[in-house]
């Protein structure tokens, strides 16, 4: 009876055993110190690259008339939309519709004697044909014919001429455009190819900058722009550069930078517009960690490293640079390696830690 009672206790004591030892497992796995892992990644570091200019058409074209003239007639003005062929201005046209009335008559009297030609050469080929006719005869009508025919050409040469000296009085549209400028007024008098409307295309804006010059500016080429009109007042627009000038302006030190504005037609309201850009460029690389991670070891930097079996040193760093809510790190680790952010505060070399899924 006794044996049984000395037993009881020592079963007890072997079955709590293995439970004591998973209950501290447990319990040691509990206490383990939550915090923010974060892998460290190769970026870029950016610029951000303010720029200032304006607005204009991608295309603009500056039309005048082919011809001197005095102008009689504008019939459009700035900021009108106007369609292929469409007239835009005139000039007196006197002297032209009497040269038109010329080249008609002269073009009628060289086809009837082109026709009295082709009549006496027939004439004289029959003749000949018959036995009635000589040869030197026939070679006359035939050499009269030849020279009818080309007063003939020659004539209706001279009234295409006029008819384009005509319709060159009138000046048209090339295509659809809007006006951006009206040089000529009605009564001025205005020379051949003398601009006499400035024009925008419609197949896009532009905003062009004149950039201070930076050795790292020519890796802006493709990249997006944030835009952002000065003098009035429109939403947010976006673009990508086009165009970089190879030469620097001898005047004033500037590069000229192009960026297509996205979505945008030719708008009289944005042409001439002043606008800011703003576009990173890549001036270099750097290891990016969260700004939690940075520690002070010394006079210098560190962030706690995670080994393998979750325990944390501590490794000196050089910062590269800041961006927002990073540091940019150019030596100390390695892309890959997993470091410490928020929690960072309360480690010490060789704890363990184990991931926060979320943390406050």
């Amino acid at each position: 009876m006794s044996d049984f009672r000395l037993r009881r206790p020592l079963a007890a004591m072997a079955l709590a055993f293995p439970l004591a030892v998973v209950g501290a497992n447990a319990f040691a796995q509990d206490n383990l110190l939550r915090v923010e892992m974060v892998e460290a990644t190769d970026e870029p570091i950016l610029v951000d690259f303010q720029l200032s200019g304006t607005i204009e058409a991608k295309d603009s074209i500056e039309l005048g008339f082919k011809q001197s003239g005095r102008v009689i007639e504008v019939l459009v003005d700035e900021g009108d939309y106007v369609q292929p062929g469409q007239a835009l201005a005139r000039l007196e046209s006197v002297q032209q519709d009497q040269a038109l009335q010329v080249a008609r008559a002269s073009l009628a009297a060289a086809r009837a004697s082109a026709e009295q030609a082709t009549q006496a050469s027939d004439r004289a080929k029959a003749l000949l044909a018959r036995g009635v006719g000589t040869r030197a005869a026939r070679d006359a009508a035939v050499q009269a014919e030849s020279e009818a025919n080309g007063a003939l050409e020659s004539a209706e040469s001279n009234l295409d001429q006029a008819q384009r000296a005509v319709e060159d009085t009138v000046l048209r549209a090339p295509q659809e455009v809007v006006i951006t400028a009206r040089d000529i007024a009605p009564g001025q008098i205005v020379g051949a190819a003398q601009p006499a409307f400035s024009m925008a295309t419609l197949d896009g804006l532009e905003a062009v900058f004149e950039a201070a010059d930076h050795p790292r500016l020519d890796d802006a080429l493709g990249s997006d722009v944030r835009l952002t009109t000065l003098d009035i007042d429109r939403p947010p627009m976006s673009g990508k550069v086009t165009e970089i000038s190879p030469l620097v302006d001898p005047d004033n030190g500037t590069v000229t930078l192009r960026v297509a504005i996205e979505g945008a037609r030719s708008d009289t309201a944005l042409l001439g517009a002043a606008i800011r850009g703003n576009v990173d460029i890549a001036v270099d690389r750097g290891i990016s960690v969260p700004w939690t991670a940075l520690m002070r070891q010394g006079d210098g930097a560190a962030v706690w490293i995670v080994d393998k079996d979750n325990t944390v040193s501590l490794t000196p760093v050089t910062i590269n640079n800041f961006v927002d809510g990073m540091v940019l790190l150019s030596d100390g680790i390695q892309p890959g390696q997993i470091v410490v952010g928020a929690g960072s505060q309360l480690l010490y070399p060789g704890r363990q830690v184990q991931k926060a899924e979320v943390l406050p």
